[in-house]
């Protein structure tokens, strides 16, 4: 039986969600290296976008106990429901003006990711997706639906019985800080652990795992 200690550590273990993979090797890499869970982009206008078939084909090379998230920006009910009977996700992330209701249509667990915008009540925002698995926040931009590579304030970081999941400007060299912080269930990073967009970097990555083993 595990103790008592064991069980405190793996309850406070911070989950990690690599975003915007667009390549099997850096699927497999960020894997190897101890991603929780690896996100998928089914949002056009983003430079990390991915079609059906390449997420259909990196999702099937990879090995098992993976959680795989697919992406949407408010999507047509059509797009969503295409993309799910072809590629085997895992979780679904909404990351546009969602309501509750469109979300919990696909017989799917979802996120919704919500924008830290100044003068905003997080806690009402929150309670409207009560059914949502997690609630990801992320940095607040006029125009971009995420990946701003952009940080909020941490130090106005909400407490919700809601798993919540941090994001926004997460570099290998904040993230230690960040979970210190702001104490999350899970971090979500994209450009930080970037060479370019959509294209990840090893060296990155095992700094950025690195970072949130550390804290």
């Amino acid at each position: 039986m595990m103790n008592y200690r064991a069980e405190l550590v793996l309850s406070y273990r911070t989950r990690v969600k690599i975003c915007g993979i667009t390549r099997l090797a850096d699927a497999l890499a960020a894997i190897e290296l101890g991603a929780d869970a690896l996100g998928f982009v089914f949002y056009a206008p983003s430079p990390r976008a991915v079609t059906i078939a390449q997420a259909k084909a990196i999702i099937a090379a990879l090995p098992p106990f993976v959680t795989t998230v697919g992406l949407f920006v408010d999507a047509e009910v059509t797009e969503v429901q295409q993309t799910l009977a072809e590629v085997p996700l895992s979780l679904l992330q909404f990351h546009g003006d969602e309501p509750q209701n469109y979300c919990q249509q696909f017989a799917k667990p979802w996120i919704k990711a919500l924008s830290m915008q100044p003068d905003v009540d997080i806690h009402a925002k929150i309670a409207a997706y009560d059914q949502a698995s997690a609630i990801l926040l992320d940095a607040w931009h006029p125009q971009l639906k995420g990946g701003t590579g952009e940080c909020f304030d941490w130090r106005h970081w909400p407490k919700s019985q809601k798993p919540l999941i941090l994001a926004g400007g997460l570099t290998p060299e904040n993230v230690a800080e960040a979970i210190h912080l702001t104490q999350p269930y899970a971090v979500d990073v994209s450009g930080g652990v970037e060479a370019s967009k959509g294209i990840k970097e090893f060296t990155l990555l095992q700094a950025f795992m690195a970072g949130v083993n550390a804290a």
